[in-house]
């Protein structure tokens, strides 16, 4: 703490000695207080003992000249329910001094960067999850010409509240490059095609004090990537690879580990298509081989399906499998012009998406070992062979229509295929197939009033069985809003399980401030961003929000 406090006074200085500070940041807090409620299975034994969280940060950036500096303070005391333990504490989490010329730059402290799309490393913070896997060490830029960026990281991995000691945990070092052809090349500047290459190399350092296996203290990774575009096309592409790193998340399996990521997309007036391929196997890539979760992760395999923000559309969201899957999206965008039979006065968005996402195929190393053995080599994996196992599919439409100068609405239709024993650890349930429908309106009463209203529905035989939901929400701009929902689980397979979750909210914007205050039930679920979850539990009570920035 003396650190940051000393640290927090040399940003004072500078920022009173110099001549045109720019100072921007944010604030946010999140805090709940719970009650029983034991018609949702909420005793006082499930709070055991907690009847408050709090999540909340502060974060400073100031500029002045070719320096920048920051700091986040967070505080979880204790975190909110459903949120990793782990975190409870409060301090600076993240401090950081940057300066920068033409020809590079250099940061020292707490940082986030991502080589690629993250296949081989990704550092990067995600407040909804308690996820934060910044580095604390170097990171070197470099700008040698233009068209060229050289990069550079040293450091160790957060790891919650807990400080880096020798051997404590994994330190990783890595370097990246990039190269844009058409910057690079002048006589290529306005050629009609674009093209980069990009390629990172990775290792990450962890002492072997493995009682019964030898284990390689230096795994390194290596990856590489291009963009291309022609016209309306373009095509990207990366591939990342790792020696083997026996580990808790694969079981200790000598195997060495694959990624790759391919998308084909194509734009033009009034239509867009993207077509996504994605193949992972044993990419599990941690700073500390014994942990499991979501902490310490050096790497990120992007989800390849649609993020739905509705409740009902987003109840079983997908988690990336990093020991294996083969998965491909297809997303479709379509305006149906103005005046048209379809598309009626003021035109109508068309929107279909389909993502499926399988296992791989694993066949044993020989004819005594069985597959995932710890200590052997795991399996064997054909690249291109792809497993009858579905963990996950969803095909969905949207339609988007405004009906006049007042009224639009979305209508949707989800079809989904949710392997729950795999994806939520649901050891022997049957996946759930579900049909999805729902409805948005949105009516302008005048210029500063609006009213929107959500209906929702979701049948399936399996888990919870169904559930239907609705939302109204007045709002009065641009100051207020307050709104009233409700889900209710009426096909519950136990008559008394049939429970409703109903929440009531207000609140106000002030330009970027937003203050919010709900009290109500939430149901049990799971949230996603990016393919990395967390597990929500059931709670009952105040919830109180409060953002800025500036």
């Amino acid at each position: 703490m003396k650190k940051q406090i000393l640290f927090l006074a040399l940003l004072t200085s500078l920022v009173v000695r110099a001549q045109q500070p720019v100072v921007n940041g944010s604030f946010q807090l999140d805090a709940q207080a719970y009650v029983t409620d034991a018609a949702i299975g909420i005793t006082d034994s499930a709070l055991a003992g907690q009847r408050s969280g709090f999540n909340g940060f502060g974060n400073v950036v100031i500029n002045w000249g070719d320096f920048r500096a920051g700091m986040r303070y967070e505080a979880f005391l204790p975190p909110l329910r459903g949120f990793d333990p782990r975190l409870e504490g409060n301090g600076f989490a993240n401090v950081w001094l940057n300066y920068r010329t033409d020809f590079a730059e250099i940061t020292a402290g707490n940082f986030y960067e991502q080589f690629g799309s993250g296949l081989l490393f990704r550092a990067y913070e995600e407040w909804s999850l308690g996820f934060d896997n910044s580095l604390n060490g170097l990171k070197l830029q470099v700008y040698p010409t233009k068209g060229v960026v050289l990069k550079g990281v040293y450091g160790s991995q957060r790891y919650f509240w807990q400080p880096y000691t020798r051997n404590s945990r994994g330190l990783v070092r890595g370097l990246d490059a990039d190269f844009n052809l058409n910057e690079l090349i002048p006589e290529r500047e306005n050629a009609p095609w674009r093209l980069s290459l990009g390629m990172s190399g990775l290792s990450k350092y962890q002492r072997d004090a493995d009682p019964i296996y030898v284990l390689p203290e230096n795994v390194g990774g290596w990856a590489g990537r291009f963009t291309a575009g022609w016209g309306n096309f373009i095509l990207a592409g990366e591939y990342a690879t790792k020696i083997n790193d026996p580990g808790a998340v694969n079981n200790f399996i000598y195997r060495e580990g694959r990624a790759a990521l391919a998308s084909l997309s194509y734009a033009t007036r009034g239509f867009g298509a993207v077509l996504q391929l994605k193949r992972v196997d044993n990419m599990g890539f941690k700073s500390d081989r014994t942990q499991l979760g979501n902490a310490l992760d050096i790497n990120f395999i992007p989800p390849l399906n649609r993020i739905h923000a509705y409740s009902l559309t987003g109840k079983y969201p997908y988690a990336t499998q990093v020991n294996g899957e083969m998965g491909l999206q297809l997303q479709l965008n379509y305006k149906i012009p103005r005046n048209s039979l379809l598309g009626g006065k003021y035109g109508t968005s068309v929107a279909i998406n389909f993502s499926q996402v399988n296992d791989i195929v694993r066949q044993p190393v020989n004819d005594t070992t069985p597959i995932g053995q710890d200590g052997s080599e795991g399996y064997k994996s054909k690249f291109f062979a792809v497993s009858d196992h579905v963990f996950f599919r969803d095909l969905n439409v949207e339609i988007d229509k405004r009906f006049s100068s007042r009224l639009k609405g979305v209508f949707q239709y989800m079809n989904l295929h949710y392997d729950i024993a795999t994806l939520q650890g649901h050891a022997g349930e049957e996946a759930v197939e579900a049909h999805i429908g729902l409805a948005d309106l949105t009516y302008r009463i005048d210029t500063r009033k609006t009213i929107r209203m959500e209906a929702q529905l979701l049948l399936t035989k399996q888990d919870l069985g169904d559930w239907a939901a609705l939302m109204a929400e007045y709002t009065i701009a641009p100051k207020w809003f307050v709104s009233v929902s409700d889900q209710y689980n009426f096909g519950n397979p136990d008559n008394a399980m049939r429970k409703h979750f109903y929440t009531v909210a207000a609140g106000t914007n002030r330009g970027a401030t937003r203050l919010a205050l709900s009290a109500g039930r939430q149901a049990e679920g799971v949230v996603c961003v990016g393919g990395v979850c967390r597990q929500v539990p059931a709670s009952s009570g105040l919830t109180l929000t409060f953002s800025t920035s500036f």
